[in-house]
């Protein structure tokens, strides 16, 4: 069964910052992209951040350019997301995703809310 684990979520003041990260029980064979989507109540399920194996090509969503970073560690199979100048719009279970082999997993979720 593959597991996920996933930390770092929580609460924290607007212009505040957090980091996320998950590490999969994938095998790392296989793995193309790792990254980050959310979702919050009533939306759809958006992307944040991916970043590919091969050349370390990343995307993100125009809403978090320049404000989140998202890294991986390889070895770890392991992928990290660092928020700053959080917005009470990026309110959201943000999940962990993997790209296997074509096939998508997803992470359970963790809770991030932005909010004085």
């Amino acid at each position: 069964q593959v597991q996920f684990v996933e930390s770092g979520g929580g609460l924290v003041r607007p212009g505040g910052s957090l980091k996320l990260s998950c590490a999969t029980s994938l095998n790392a064979f296989g793995i193309a992209v790792m990254g980050w989507y959310r979702q919050s109540p009533g939306k759809q399920r958006e992307l944040v951040a991916t970043k590919t194996t091969g050349g370390g090509l990343t995307n993100y969503a125009d809403s978090v350019k320049g404000r989140f970073t998202i890294s991986r560690d390889n070895a770890k199979n392991t992928v990290y997301l660092q928020m700053n100048s959080l917005k009470a719009e990026d309110t959201a279970v943000y999940y962990c995703y993997v790209r296997r082999l074509g096939v998508d997993y997803w992470g359970q979720g963790t809770q991030v809310t932005v909010s004085s």
